[in-house]
């Protein structure tokens, strides 16, 4: 019986995501294509029918919801809207939230894996540099229109973003990775000049990061 229409695509995307979760908690040389499958509730001998290697795989999900429309792009009381007109502030407060600090598994790849792309082959440093072009795209289109130079603000403010993350996540004083990842998101408004809320004040965390509350 042949399966379903869509099944190819959907058996696909278990594999992706599967290897998403794992390599964001385990790195890429800790994981294995036989636990790839089997978290993803699969036999190992379907996967080289979608993937010729482990690292064809690696650069597919090496990416966020900057490059990928179907990218689950909320954690727990975060949500950000890919069409709005403030886009760029979103980013910010969402990529340096405490939910994606917590979130290990469903992290963006960039914050997870830098260390593992920097030993890694020219695809998937290529699949790391396209979502990097395209977060600093994406946040370049957001900034303020004040003469600032666009492309190195933008820049900059991703650099923050992941970098921030980066540093928080190796911590192990949790305090301070929640003073960093604040004061890397407050800087990181001011450059784009989304740092002023309506009484005037800088806009940090406390003011959005209950789960209850969206971005």
């Amino acid at each position: 019986m042949p399966y379903p229409a869509g099944h190819r695509e959907e058996v696909r995307e278990k594999i992706v995501l599967s290897a998403r979760k794992l390599f964001n908690q385990f790195g890429f040389d800790n994981v294995s294509v036989d636990r790839i499958m089997a978290h993803a509730g699969l036999t190992r001998g379907g996967f080289y029918s979608y993937f010729k290697s482990k690292s064809e795989l690696y650069a597919e999900v090496l990416q966020c919801f900057f490059t990928d429309p179907n990218w689950k792009n909320c954690w727990e009381g975060v949500h950000v809207d890919i069409t709005s007109g403030d886009l760029g502030p979103q980013i910010v407060r969402a990529y340096l939230s405490r939910q994606h600090f917590e979130d290990v598994g469903n992290s963006c790849p960039m914050v997870a894996l830098p260390s593992d792309v920097a030993r890694s082959g020219k695809s998937a440093k290529g699949a790391f540099e396209n979502v990097f072009r395209a977060m600093t795209a994406v946040l370049e289109q957001s900034l303020a229109k004040d003469g600032t130079d666009s492309h190195a603000a933008a820049q900059a403010i991703a650099a923050l973003c992941v970098g921030g993350m980066v540093v928080a996540r190796a911590l192990d004083d949790r305090a301070l990775a929640d003073e960093l990842r604040e004061s890397a998101m407050s800087v990181a408004l001011k450059l784009g000049g989304w740092d002023q809320n309506s009484n005037g004040l800088p806009i940090l965390e406390s003011q959005f990061a209950e789960p209850s509350l969206g971005i």
